[in-house]
């Protein structure tokens, strides 16, 4: 058993992976507060909205503490520099989730909801959703790494359908948005770089299980 393993084996209540655990768990409810944030704006339920959003704001910052006490802990340890660069990734690819959330947040904050057009409210749901099923999933497969591997890629390449889906939607949601001659330019492009912030949150979740497994196929 590699050095990285047998480090996850007998260290499971070391500070850093106390500090893994709670980033991935900050970053769940991150996305689970955007799919609500996201539900509340196309309603005009303005300050259900707000409230998400701050909970959000709130919750990246401590996402953010969190990677950087993760690297910290990690730099003073007794795993091999490879194993922990391995580890580095793995949690900067997780917290880009967490990062592109919040961006997502920004842009809802400034959207007019009143004059997008309901098909593109419906394709933000769709795509909030869509985000979900791969943010849990990436949990499932972080949480399997040591002791059910198999199962970790099993749930990788879950990920990795769910990803496609939100591809599909995305790309639908553009052809509705192309239609919409009438819509402001300025909604046009706030609304599009919504789709792509959490497009990009969902290839966010893909690229962490890539680095997955790198880990379980090299270790």
């Amino acid at each position: 058993m590699s050095e990285l393993l047998n480090w996850f084996k007998r260290r499971r209540e070391t500070r850093a992976l106390n500090t893994m655990r709670r980033h991935l768990t900050t970053t769940m409810l991150i996305v689970g507060d955007l799919e609500k944030a996201v539900e509340a704006a196309v309603s005009n339920k303005t300050n259900e909205t707000k409230s998400f959003v701050d909970s959000i704001a709130r919750a990246e910052k401590e996402a953010d503490t969190l990677r950087r006490s993760f690297m910290d802990e990690l730099s003073q340890g007794e795993l091999p520099p490879a194993d922990r660069e391995d580890l580095m990734h793995l949690m900067k690819r997780v917290d880009m989730v967490a990062d592109w959330c919040r961006e997502a947040t920004r842009l809802l904050n400034v959207i007019h909801m009143e004059e997008v057009p309901q098909s593109l409210k419906k394709a933000f749901i769709e795509m909030a959703g869509g985000l979900k099923e791969c943010a849990l999933s990436l949990r499932r497969s972080i949480n399997k790494i040591v002791d059910k591997p198999e199962e970790a890629l099993k749930a990788a390449d879950e990920v990795e359908r769910q990803e496609e889906k939100v591809d599909d939607l995305h790309e639908n949601a553009r052809r509705l948005l192309a239609k919409e001659a009438k819509l402001r330019a300025g909604i046009a492009i706030l609304t599009s770089q919504l789709f792509e912030a959490i497009e990009t949150a969902a290839d966010s979740c893909e690229d962490a299980c890539d680095q997955i497994r790198i880990i379980i196929v090299r270790h």
